[in-house]
């Protein structure tokens, strides 16, 4: 497994999240952001959980270089209060399983709060990488959804879930 830590988004991240903003990164998520839109999304980020924001890190490698984003955000799905998790990873860094080591770490931090069950993911249907990322990382596929992102555009996605209350008593239950 990939060795990555994740750290709180902060102010100094805005350059990173304008790299991550390109059309290979953003291809399956509505494409690239103005430049405005991206500075919002970087406010949101920093000003941390509240109102459609969410719990957002860097994913940083051992040598300190941070190399992509990954969060989770409290949303309602289907009449219940889930987590949504995201995650982004620049393109010289993709296929070497940070994504995947990212996401358990997020999986890790949201289970933590202990006050929803479920974490869901929802990929394109057409983007293979990240519905692997969702299967490496031990999700459940529950099929494919119709999903609006960004707002505004319906996309066809997978629904990928994870029972946060067993990664809880997993992770517990493990030795020191």
């Amino acid at each position: 497994m990939a060795e990555v830590r994740i750290e709180p988004w902060h102010e100094g991240d805005l350059e990173l999240l304008r790299r991550l903003n390109t059309h290979e990164v953003r291809a399956h998520t509505g494409g690239p952001e103005t430049d405005e839109q991206v500075i919002a999304r970087h406010e949101r980020y920093v000003r941390g959980p509240g109102p459609r924001n969410g719990h957002m890190f860097t994913i940083v490698l051992p040598d300190g270089v941070k190399v992509g984003s990954v969060g989770y955000w409290a949303r309602e799905w289907r009449g219940e209060p889930v987590y949504e998790m995201g995650w982004a990873i620049l393109p010289a860094y993709q296929g070497r399983g940070l994504a995947t080591a990212a996401v358990r770490a997020v999986i890790a931090e949201a289970a933590a709060r202990g006050d929803r069950r479920w974490a869901h993911a929802y990929p394109s249907v057409d983007n293979p990488p990240s519905n692997a990322v969702c299967r490496k990382a031990g999700f459940t596929l529950l099929g494919e959804t119709e999903f609006e992102y960004p707002p505004g555009r319906l996309m066809r996605s997978n629904d990928w879930r994870i029972d946060l209350n067993v990664w809880r008593s997993t992770t517990m239950s493990k030795p020191d």
